[in-house]
């Protein structure tokens, strides 16, 4: 989600949540602890160079249960770190620890944030001799007898 979709998100609603992949939802008492303008330069396992520009918030629960930020109190944050650091319409990426730190894109489903898994993945396939995977399937004289996905291949 780009900052531009978030901020108008959070314009129109009246409270904030955030949802795990696994369900769960990020504690209410929830506090934005960075807002950071991450800039990635480095080289993929074919040689070529890349750079990568996200804009990073950081959400951490502390003890204080009665904590809630509104959306008008992230907002405000965000005007402030803009002013400060310069960014522009970037890319959002949220930092969330559980049992670990966790970097997930962010989407929204109408009602509640999303956060979304980010993966590693080989960015020069070609380049690292990884073979392309070819879907499995059962041919008979009358054509496909079954659908890759069934199991039955």
């Amino acid at each position: 989600m780009l900052l531009s979709a978030f901020k108008q998100t959070l314009r129109e609603l009246d409270t904030l949540k955030f949802q795990l992949p696994n369900g769960q939802f990020v504690p209410a008492n929830f506090h934005i602890t960075e807002v950071g303008n991450v800039t990635r330069n480095y080289m993929d396992c074919g040689g070529l160079l890349r750079e990568e520009n996200k804009l990073n918030l950081q959400l951490w629960v502390a003890s204080d249960t009665d904590h809630r930020l509104k959306p008008n109190s992230v907002l405000n944050i965000l005007q402030l770190a803009e002013k400060q650091l310069g960014y522009s319409n970037l890319e959002l990426e949220v930092e969330y620890q559980r049992s670990t730190v966790g970097r997930y894109k962010l989407a929204f489903d109408g009602a509640v944030f999303q956060l979304i898994n980010t993966q590693t993945a080989c960015l020069a396939p070609d380049q690292c001799g990884i073979p392309q995977e070819k879907p499995r399937v059962r041919v008979t004289s009358s054509g496909l007898s079954c659908n890759p996905d069934s199991d039955c291949c």
